[in-house]
């Protein structure tokens, strides 16, 4: 369905077909910001809600060729101003449009603090894939990339992976979308194999922007590296690479934890081994060489560097003030509420917020689809040194913006989004 809004006759909480704790986090969080930049209200009403929002429901067959289950899904484009949009698709049993949007309007200023020609989208279907085959997983896919396919397009909207999918669901996407089609078409996702066009990098790149970043946070801290500890919360994609590139900048990591467990050794964990625990069993528990311990446990260890790299809303009004860190990395989306993040400003804890922190995979995503686009390959090394230089340069942009505003690190990157998405919106006017 494509969504009007009435600003100025509708209040934020008639609109609950959006109502989530993580859109309510989302508008909030854009509301503080454009109150402090004074944003024309015109505009501010317009990024309050997103531009079209598709909700679905289809037929699941099992494996059990009698059963066939209704699944829900949904497709959110919050901006259509900047450029085609882009976003990942999530399959997960607690997916809602209100999550969905939330997403949808994070990568509109994610992309644009980090300068890509694109608008924020995001994707989703409510369901568990661990309790689907593989048969089950790519009939689903297939038939959720059908109900899609009028709103999705290499130049209209570009899906890429997200929790609970993987490069295998974003093949199935291309192979489907193609058939529709008649010819190959790989630059309609990204995160997809190699083979398929995908790119070299593109698996690891949210986990090494965000230790990008946590080099250049460090240098701006005057934090030693060498010297320092950090925990991770999450061992999926995100937070297994986070841990992995840490230890290769000599960073000492003490807690991880995964949906099974928290693990914590003060005096180290070995990073390879833990690998290869997850390799042999899928999981973290059961693993020896650490003290088992719980989520919040885990969030309250004392360290430099805490990273959140799994679910949104782990760092609320309830347990910020227990937080024992010098540095708070997001690798996931919306980790830390407002209250919280007021509580961490006060403690004079270094946050390097979401949107800039969980950028490396749009932004790897993006060179992907240049890549297809122009049908040349670039090497690991050219898109890891481009991948550096954009983030390292967001990250100055907001830095500066941050003290010179005199704001927190959240504000001055939402801040340094919106601008240039309000921008965009103002030059090219209103239609008709």
């Amino acid at each position: 369905m494509s969504s009007t809004i009435h600003p100025f006759d509708q209040d934020i909480d008639d609109n609950t077909e959006w109502d989530s704790p993580m859109f309510r986090l989302a508008q909030q969080q854009f509301l503080k910001a454009a109150e402090i930049m004074s944003l024309d209200e015109n505009v501010r009403d317009r990024l309050l809600f997103p531009q079209r929002s598709l909700t679905v429901s289809f037929p699941c067959r099992r494996d059990e060729y009698a059963e066939v289950e209704t699944v829900f899904g949904y497709r959110v484009q919050h901006v259509l101003t900047m450029g085609p949009t882009k976003g990942g698709i999530r399959y997960h049993q607690d997916v809602n449009l209100g999550e969905v949007s939330a997403l949808a309007m994070w990568m509109t200023w994610k992309c644009a603090l980090m300068e890509l020609p694109f608008g924020g989208a995001k994707g989703g279907v409510r369901i568990d894939p661990t309790k689907l085959s593989r048969s089950e997983l790519q009939r689903l896919t297939r038939r959720y990339t059908m109900e899609i396919t009028d709103i999705i397009g290499p130049d209209r909207d570009i899906p890429a992976p997200d929790m609970g999918t993987n490069e295998q669901v974003m093949a199935w996407i291309m192979d489907t979308y193609s058939q529709q089609v008649g010819y190959a078409v790989p630059e309609i996702v990204t995160g997809k194999p190699v083979v398929l066009g995908g790119s070299l990098g593109r698996t690891e790149a949210t986990g090494r922007g965000l230790v990008y970043l946590i080099c250049e946070a460090a240098n701006h801290m005057g934090m030693d590296l060498k010297k320092s500890t950090a925990v991770v919360q999450g061992f999926g994609n995100v937070g297994s690479n986070t841990i992995r590139f840490l230890a290769e900048s000599g960073v000492k990591i003490i807690g991880v934890s995964d949906v099974s467990t928290g693990l914590h050794n003060p005096n180290g964990l070995e990073v390879n081994s833990l690998l290869e625990h997850i390799d042999q069993h899928g999981i973290l528990k059961g693993y020896a060489g650490a003290s088992e311990i719980s989520n919040s446990e885990l969030l309250e260890l004392k360290c430099d560097i805490l990273a959140p790299c799994a679910l949104q809303n782990q760092i609320t009004s309830k347990n910020a003030s227990k937080l024992n860190c010098r540095m708070l990395a997001e690798g996931a989306n919306g980790p830390t509420t407002l209250e919280a993040d007021q509580i961490l400003i006060d403690k004079e804890v270094f946050i390097v917020p979401d949107i800039l922190g969980n950028a490396g995979g749009v932004t790897v995503s993006y060179f992907e689809w240049v890549q297809d686009t122009q049908n040349f390959t670039w090497s690991l090394e050219e898109i890891n040194d481009r991948l550096h230089k954009i983030m390292v340069g967001a990250f100055n942009r907001t830095v500066l913006r941050s003290q010179r505003d005199k704001l927190d690190m959240r504000t001055a990157a939402m801040i340094e989004g919106i601008q240039r998405v309000a921008k965009a919106k103002l030059l090219r006017g209103l239609f008709p």
